[in-house]
């Protein structure tokens, strides 16, 4: 037993592609995403120290890198799907565990299996590096979604993924990587020139309204 099998699973996640079953313009990979996410999470967790916010840089790589990588055991769902029901979303969850568990025991060597339990179990937990991950998870579909919007695909769905990965960021407005984001990123996004570069205005507006209602 090596890590034969860990390492070939980076291949599956290179050729999983992300928002199955919908139009793109650009295609997307899981493996592409991880590192987009590890990326982007550098970068807040650099805000939030400059914040006087300490990270524990470790655990925020290894959450970042690794959120995604049991997706190759069961592919990336369709959002509406994965969420449909409650019972539905713990029903996968419970696969997806049970199909972890036994790739570790059988594919990872037991010096590093418990390790790997850590990397491999859901990493957006109520620590700052689990808040930063699910930050950084969905700034990176804000993004998938605003470039298939800013190329003047006609799905919905785009709009739908735009103001859901908007609204869910603001659910962390609190945090200065989020203050940081909305004051300095966002507005740098809308002034970008596209076709429908109004409509994501007023979209960003409306959602930015909605959180504020929520208050």
């Amino acid at each position: 037993m090596g890590m034969h099998q860990f390492i070939q699973g980076l291949n599956n996640l290179e050729s999983l592609r992300r928002a199955p079953g919908f139009f793109k313009y650009a295609e997307h990979s899981v493996a592409a995403h991880s590192f987009k996410v590890a990326e982007i999470a550098q970068m807040l967790g650099d805000i939030e120290e400059e914040a006087g916010n300490p990270v524990n840089w470790q655990m925020l790589y290894e959450k970042a890198l690794n959120h995604d990588y049991t997706e190759r055991f069961i592919g990336d769902i369709k959002t509406p799907v994965k969420y449909a029901t409650p019972t539905l979303r713990e029903m996968l969850a419970d696969v997806e565990a049970s199909m972890t568990e036994n790739f570790i025991q059988n594919e990872i060597p037991a010096p590093f299996q418990d390790r790997y339990r850590r990397r491999l179990s859901e990493g957006k937990d109520e620590s700052l590096e689990g808040q930063i991950l699910s930050i950084s998870d969905k700034v990176d579909l804000l993004y998938e979604s605003f470039g298939e919007i800013e190329k003047g695909n006609p799905e919905q769905v785009f709009l739908d993924i735009y103001t859901e990965s908007l609204s869910t960021i603001l659910d962390f407005k609190s945090r200065p990587s989020v203050q940081y984001f909305l004051k300095n990123v966002l507005p740098d996004m809308l002034e970008e020139q596209f076709g429908d570069r109004d409509l994501l205005a007023q979209l960003t507006r409306d959602t930015l309204a909605a959180a504020d209602a929520k208050e």
